[in-house]
């Protein structure tokens, strides 16, 4: 429920009034007399579905946006409300959109301070990292109940969606400045760790399930930046509560931004570029989704008009989309290029090792799982680790099996290979 404060000059009264009484809306009026305006201030308790709509009916009525309060309430009674819940909220006119000028505050609320948000993002980091290397799925998931990288991606979507260009820099810059933070703060922090001897330096990282998981981005990865800016679009936009949302984006974000950060820690160059990988697409997917969706739910810039688009392209809106789409196509690109490099390899991997275990004096063996490293192209590395687990009968050794794979897939790949194989004791299943 929201509670709206109109402040109507007496020369637009009747036309208000008119629109009010019109729309079946109960107010009250108050006197307002200050520097020789002579207005009305008029008060009037509304759905939240409803604001947008009441206020666009009072601009079209010529009833300017120099003096607007909306602000929550939580209940009202009063003689038709009743009908106005039935018809905003569950009727005919059901929508959960909030106005615009609410959601452009909504989002501006959203932004804590520089200290408090860099703090954040460099704890929430750090965290990760320890989760990361712990192994620890609960200590990554705590680590992004803290990040606050939501308001930074929502704060810069609504400035692009409605044409602020200050809210859309700020934003941006918010979400690029603290994700070189993150990357910097879990760099640092894996550093002392391992020069420290909390973590063998000599570890495996690629290893780590958790680290493992954030260094091989693939087409599930995408769909997780996008699913998470269009649930923070929708959170945000409508009357859905949005700290939940927030866990989301940072999900997509500061886990991958901390594995970036061990890559660098540790030396492995192919790590850190995996994860940064992941990280670039997430962050622009969670942006141009965020934008489908306010632009969906009719989210448009000041001055906007429906069905006139040669009237809406003006030289700065013309600038802040270029600059955007040219930021979008460079990172979607480049990191597109590069994860279709990666599937394409990580597809003849897979292809290859279950042809090598088709074949008859293997076939007592059970594929249970296979990892593929970051494939970089060569760019860094020469080599790529690929690890296999399979299950065998008990104590039947294949002492040649390793050898086989590392042969066949270099054959396959013309890549160098290293493979690591894990039996698992156990009989392998029938057929």
């Amino acid at each position: 429920m929201r509670l709206l404060q109109v402040l109507v000059p007496d020369e637009r009264r009747s036309e208000a009034l008119r629109v009010l009484d019109d729309e079946g809306l109960d107010y009250v009026r108050t006197s307002e007399c200050s520097e020789d305006v002579d207005a009305e201030l008029i008060t009037l308790p509304v759905p939240t579905q409803a604001v947008d709509h009441v206020l666009t009916s009072l601009r079209e009525a010529g009833i300017e946006d120099e003096f607007i309060v909306v602000s929550a309430i939580e209940t009202a009674r009063t003689p038709r409300i009743e009908e106005l819940e039935e018809r905003f909220v569950n009727g005919r006119e059901e929508d959960d959109s909030i106005a615009k000028a609410e959601i452009r505050s909504k989002a501006l609320n959203m932004t804590p301070g520089p200290v408090t948000y860099y703090a954040m993002t460099l704890l929430s980091a750090i965290v990760a990292t320890a989760g990361l290397l712990l192994d620890s799925p609960a200590v990554v998931v705590g680590s992004m109940v803290i990040a606050p990288q939501i308001s930074a991606a929502l704060t810069g979507t609504v400035g692009l969606v409605l044409d602020d260009r200050r809210m859309f820099v700020d934003g941006v810059s918010a979400m690029v400045i603290g994700l070189l933070a993150a990357m910097l703060g879990a760099f640092a922090f894996a550093w002392l760790v391992r020069t420290g001897g909390v973590v063998p330096g000599t570890i495996d990282i690629t290893a780590i399930e958790q680290v493992q998981n954030r260094i091989s981005p693939g087409l599930l990865a995408l769909v997780v930046g996008v699913c998470a800016g269009a649930a923070g679009a929708f959170g945000l936009a409508t009357a859905i509560p949005v700290s939940l949302v927030g866990v989301m984006i940072a999900a997509a974000l500061i886990p991958a931004a901390a594995a970036v950060g061990i890559g660098l820690a540790w030396g492995d160059v192919g790590v850190a570029i995996g994860a940064f990988v992941l990280v670039a697409i997430n962050a622009t997917s969670i942006l141009l989704a965020g934008l489908v969706v306010f632009w969906y739910l009719g989210y448009r810039p000041d001055g906007w008009t429906r069905g006139n688009l040669r009237a809406n392209i003006t030289r700065d809106r013309l600038g802040t989309v270029a600059v955007m789409a040219l930021i979008s196509i460079v990172v979607l690109a480049g990191a597109g290029v590069v994860l279709g490099q990666h599937v394409v390899f990580e597809s003849e991997v897979n292809d290859e090792v279950r042809s090598a275990l088709d074949d008859d004096e293997y076939e007592e063996l059970e594929l249970v799982e296979l990892e593929t490293e970051f494939y970089d192209g060569g760019a860094i590395s020469n080599e790529t680790g690929v690890t296999v687990a399979v299950r065998r009968p008990a104590d039947v050794p294949y002492p040649d099996l390793a050898t086989t794979l590392e042969d066949r897939l270099e054959a396959e790949t013309d890549h160098e290979m290293s493979v690591i194989l894990e039996f698992i004791e156990g009989a392998a299943a029938d057929g």
